[in-house]
């Protein structure tokens, strides 16, 4: 990425230190024990944070409205109370001690909060109608057609963004939570977050993460073309939903793009953001895996080697609950619909990709000093090399049913998964496993 990038002045928002090499973890806490319960799903905080795990994102912890509640349980995006926790989940103790779990092992904690709407029965309605955005007719109305179970707030009211603000400092003071990861940041108004941003920061370096990811035409946007999640960057957020990457991985598995669609997904991020910017890249979450379907249904074979691209290019690795499990269904949304762990098949798989993420230096964020460097190989092979200085991360990924060769890269290098060390020479070919991948940390340079 150039270092001197045209609008790097337009991004303002500081990283905390401790998310440059994160990997981030979405709880479904409602699925993630036969319990459904912060205290049960407290105790798989050791193991994820020996995965590698630097932040773990809990879904939405709010009681939730009953009043046109879809399924048994309902949503939960469509908050009752701001100020309270869902009981089925347990009390507010129960997540103050899991928050301060997390940070004795030296993780972070942010919460899911949903500012664009509320339940149907949150009190605010009768307390405070002008807060709701309303049709001709006086009618409440819902952000989106079917959407059915929340109503609109209305950010044309000041009263209501100074509530608003309150509550996200309210969570920060009481439970001591790290930041937000923010529901369709983009359905509301930048410039509230952007007045909340300092208000949080002034509690304690907050990371915020944006549920927003404008679909951009092939090629991209130039900087006259401004989208909303550009402008969530500059001075609210931290990281936004790399949903561009997402998609576009999704098509090359059912065979309407090509690999080396990728370079140019890439060649318009670096003209969209300045290095400094955070993109969150992911195979599933909670949305994904419920209304699109598992990665196996979207990528089938091609689910692990894309793992290892969402992990290993520039960006914020993220992983849904059950990943690790091999889950190969879809949750219900509405219900209560607990995940079978096993034996955890792909632990060790995603382990070593987060581990890698966490220590080595060509891989962390927002970093000017780190390049990536695209190697050759046939078009069935994406393959690049991450450097810093003498430091360097080769990552290859085969979608065709046939091993590939792709000319080896002079050095001596470790291969992540087997353990070996390997001294590759000039003229050598590398193999790449059919639907599957290399990855070779560098140990030093080879002789000869």
């Amino acid at each position: 990425m150039p270092h001197d990038h045209p609008h790097a002045n337009r991004f303002t928002v500081a990283h905390p230190e401790w998310v440059a090499h994160a990997t981030i973890y979405e709880v479904n806490v409602r699925n993630f024990t036969p319990e459904g319960t912060f205290r049960a799903f407290e105790a798989h905080l050791p193991r994820l944070a020996a995965m590698g795990i630097g932040i773990v994102w809990l879904m939405p912890v709010h009681p939730i409205g009953e009043v046109g509640r879809k399924g048994t349980l309902g949503s939960p995006y469509a908050v009752r109370d701001y100020f309270a926790v869902n009981p089925e989940f347990g009390t507010l103790d129960d997540l103050r001690h899991l928050v301060q779990a997390a940070h004795n092992l030296g993780m972070k904690v942010i919460l899911d909060w949903v500012a664009n709407h509320t339940s149907r029965d949150n009190a605010l309605i009768a307390a405070h109608p002008d807060w709701y955005q309303h049709d001709a007719a006086g009618q409440l109305v819902p952000p989106v057609a079917d959407w059915t179970d929340v109503v609109a707030l209305d950010y044309g009211n000041r009263e209501m963004r100074r509530y608003m603000t309150e509550a996200l400092a309210w969570w920060i003071r009481e439970t001591d939570i790290d930041g937000y990861r923010c529901d369709v940041a983009g359905l509301v108004p930048t410039d509230f977050w952007d007045d909340a941003r300092p208000v949080l920061d002034a509690l304690k370096p907050v990371f915020m993460l944006a549920e927003w990811d404008e679909l951009y035409p092939s090629g991209g946007l130039t900087w006259e073309e401004f989208d909303s999640d550009t402008r969530l960057l500059e001075q609210a957020f931290n990281m936004a939903f790399g949903l561009r990457l997402h998609y576009l991985l999704d098509r090359i598995a059912e065979g309407h793009a090509t690999l080396p669609e990728i370079d140019t997904y890439l060649a318009a991020e670096r003209e969209k953001y300045p290095p400094s910017v955070y993109l969150m890249h992911f195979t599933s979450n909670h949305d994904v895996n419920s209304w699109d379907g598992t990665e196996y249904e979207r990528l089938g074979p091609l689910a692990p080697p894309f793992a290892v691209l969402t992990a290993l290019l520039p960006g914020m690795p993220m992983l849904y609950s059950g990943q690790e499990a091999g889950l190969n269904r879809r949750l219900e949304f509405f219900d209560r619909d607990t995940i079978e762990w096993g034996d955890f098949p792909l632990q060790d798989f995603y382990t070593r990709l987060f581990r890698l993420k966490k220590t080595h230096p060509a891989l962390r964020n927002g970093d000017r000093a780190s390049h990536l460097l695209r190697l050759p190989g046939p078009p069935e092979v994406y393959s690049f090399c991450r450097t810093k200085g003498t430091a360097a991360v080769l990552c290859a990924v085969n979608i065709a049913t046939e091993v590939q060769l792709i000319p080896a890269v002079p050095g001596q290098w470790r291969d992540l998964f087997s353990d070996e060390t390997l001294t590759l020479f000039a003229g050598e070919d590398l193999p790449v496993p059919a639907h599957g991948w290399r990855v070779l940390a560098a140990v030093e340079p080879a002789a000869g």
